[in-house]
């Protein structure tokens, strides 16, 4: 499987939209051993662009700490999968602690665009 992590100074960014660049990780879905990590600089910013260009080099998954609701239902249709609310570490050790299934995930720090009332889901 192939992860993709926003990446800025060698840690995760935070925002899924904004990060100047990603890690793209492939992973054996199975053991959870890192094969290959690929660092590309993020592509022009534009709506609706970056989840087609994840999709186009075979991203499964994205781990973010935040993201806007346009892109996540733009990943959804494409069968990737986002995790949100995860913090700054490096894309190793985050996808390390995924397949552990130790990961700390939170709330999706980008649930601000004017979405009141639908309340956050905490995982502990």
């Amino acid at each position: 499987m192939r992860i993709a992590i926003p990446v800025e100074d060698g840690r995760l960014f935070g925002h899924f939209g904004h990060a100047p660049s990603f890690a793209l990780i492939d992973a054996d879905a199975e053991t959870g051993a890192i094969t290959a990590r690929e660092d590309l600089a993020a592509p022009p910013h534009e709506p609706g662009l970056l989840p087609k260009w994840l999709g186009e080099r075979g991203v499964n998954l994205v781990m973010t700490g935040g993201i806007g609701p346009a892109a996540r239902n733009l990943l959804a249709k494409r069968g990737i999968a986002v995790l949100t609310g995860v913090a700054g570490d490096t894309p190793e050790a985050l996808v390390a602690a995924h397949f552990a299934g130790t990961l700390a995930t939170g709330v999706n720090g980008c649930d601000h665009d004017g979405e009141a009332g639908h309340g956050h889901h905490h995982h502990h």
